[in-house]
């Protein structure tokens, strides 16, 4: 099964954070990005753009609704994401908490829904 690893971060702490404290937690997500490689789980993964390059569409009345970032008021703001294919929920949560956003953000963890199951239970 195919799962989302969600990074959420503190945009505003972290830019204060020290050149160093960068360079270390950089150092961190690439260990954690080659140790997904090697064990064959990793689909894909990336970092975003901090919020203010958030880009909201929404259709109303037929027309489309663009808002430009930040649109939402929030402590921590979705920083990245890794998506990876685990056997189960337990394997999914074990590389969730090797992430190093886990011990100081927050990680959120989220199945996907598979289309083709989807389509298989609708028809």
């Amino acid at each position: 099964m195919r799962y989302m690893i969600l990074i959420h971060a503190d945009e505003a702490a972290m830019a204060n954070v020290p050149a160093e404290t960068t360079y270390q937690m950089s150092a961190a997500y690439g260990a954690y990005t080659e140790a997904l490689k090697k064990s064959g789980v990793w689909l894909a993964g990336d970092r975003l753009k901090p919020s203010q390059a958030t880009t909201q569409v929404r259709m109303s009345n037929g027309k489309t609704n663009v808002l430009d970032g930040p649109y939402a008021d929030t402590k921590e703001q979705l920083a990245g994401f890794y998506m990876i294919e685990a056997a189960d929920i337990d394997t999914a949560i074990e590389w969730a908490a090797r992430c190093p956003a886990a011990s100081v953000g927050t990680v959120e963890l989220r199945p996907i829904w598979e289309m083709a199951e989807y389509a298989a239970k609708a028809g």
